[in-house]
């Protein structure tokens, strides 16, 4: 059985005293909390701050980006080596606002999952559809693109250590969730690409996570999923309450 993993993506918020004073109450909250994962991903100016705080918690420390180059002259690029030394254990990768916004392509989202499982960190790696290519009827081959590129090269033996998050783009932020039913679905397709390419075992150890508009009110009903084995939060997860509750589910 897969450990539950929530983590909560903070985007572009929260200053170092901020981050501080949410990772000093969230640790109260997860004493005990054994039989779960818990990741949070502070801004870029707060990692070594938030790190240096974690130290001997449960709590994983995931950055939000890294540089596909090892490193150079790449002036306000942060590398995998640097985040890994500021006690960064995971690291989102090809989440949909990088895809869009910042014209990430599976190319670079490749290169960066390399990068990330070279440095020793978990990569935790976003996929999802938009609304146009859900209603023409395309989520599936827009996944499996994704996939297939993204992961191209990646060895059998390195899928341990990756999480995929379906994070379908129309349901981030603007309220909408996709229903338990819809997110199982694409879920378990997921699954069956994984398994096709690497393997039943690899498939069936493989975390998949779901994201898009993830709140208290519905993380119960999503992770009664058989094939949702967690959650990465946006909005939720920028207040330490609400957080709880949802990592309480």
């Amino acid at each position: 059985m897969i450990r539950p993993i929530i983590a909560a993506n903070w985007k572009m918020n929260k200053t170092v005293s901020e981050s501080l004073d949410f990772v000093s109450r969230l640790m109260q909250l997860v004493i005990g909390m054994n039989d779960r994962q818990v990741v949070i991903a502070p801004p870029f100016t707060a990692l070594y701050a938030v790190g240096a705080a974690l130290k001997g918690s449960s709590i994983g420390l995931a950055a939000q980006n890294l540089s596909e180059n090892k490193d150079g002259a790449y002036t306000g690029e942060v590398s995998a080596r640097m985040l890994a030394d500021a006690g960064c254990t995971h690291v989102i990768i090809g989440h949909s606002e990088r895809r869009t916004i910042f014209g990430e392509s599976n190319d670079v989202i490749r290169a960066k999952i390399s990068m990330a499982l070279q440095s020793g960190m978990q990569p935790i790696v976003c996929i999802g559809e938009t609304i146009e290519e859900r209603e023409s009827g395309r989520t599936f081959d827009v996944i499996a693109k994704q996939i297939k590129e993204g992961l191209n090269q990646i060895e059998t033996s390195d899928i341990k250590h990756i999480i995929i998050a379906y994070e379908p783009v129309w349901a981030i932020g603007a309220g909408k969730t996709a229903t338990p039913e819809q997110a199982g679905e694409v879920h378990g397709f997921i699954r069956k690409l994984m398994e096709e390419r690497y393997g039943e075992e690899p498939a069936r150890r493989l975390p998949v996570l779901y994201g898009g508009s993830v709140n208290p009110d519905n993380i119960g009903k999503l992770m009664a999923q058989p094939d949702i084995n967690g959650a990465l939060v946006g909005g939720a997860g920028l207040n330490v309450d609400t957080f709880g509750k949802i990592i309480s589910f």
